[in-house]
């Protein structure tokens, strides 16, 4: 059964930081690109950040450039996404998800309906 699992959510004040996990199951996990995506209610689901199968340099949307560092260990099938600095606008539910590549297109990563995704896991961020 193909599980991915987030982790490491909550509530946080401005300026704190978070460290979500994405712990996954039931595929060959270093063949994927793993992404993240965040939904606010009422809006539609945003690209924050993808890593390649390859470990090469991950994307990131621009407003979370210079404050989130995505990362992987393959040795552990997870990913982690490290968010300092974090703002009110970073509140939101926070999933991650996995394909055979990031899929970039004018500037922006795109949700086509990945693979596998998680359920995911709330982060607040209160000011």
């Amino acid at each position: 059964e193909v599980q991915l699992e987030e982790s490491g959510g909550g509530l946080v004040q401005a300026g704190g930081s978070l460290r979500l996990s994405c712990a996954a199951s039931g595929f060959i996990f270093e063949d994927y690109s793993i992404a993240w995506f965040r939904q606010v209610l009422g809006k539609e689901r945003e690209g924050v950040s993808c890593i390649s199968s390859s470990d090469g340099p991950a994307y990131y949307t621009d407003s979370v450039k210079g404050r989130f560092t995505l990362s992987r260990d393959n040795a552990k099938n997870t990913v982690y996404l490290q968010m300092n600095s974090l703002k009110p606008e970073d509140t939101a539910t926070y999933y991650c998800a996995a394909d055979l590549g990031c899929v970039v297109k004018s500037g922006r990563l795109i949700d086509y309906g990945q693979e596998y995704w998680g359920k995911g896991i709330r982060v607040t961020v209160s000011s």
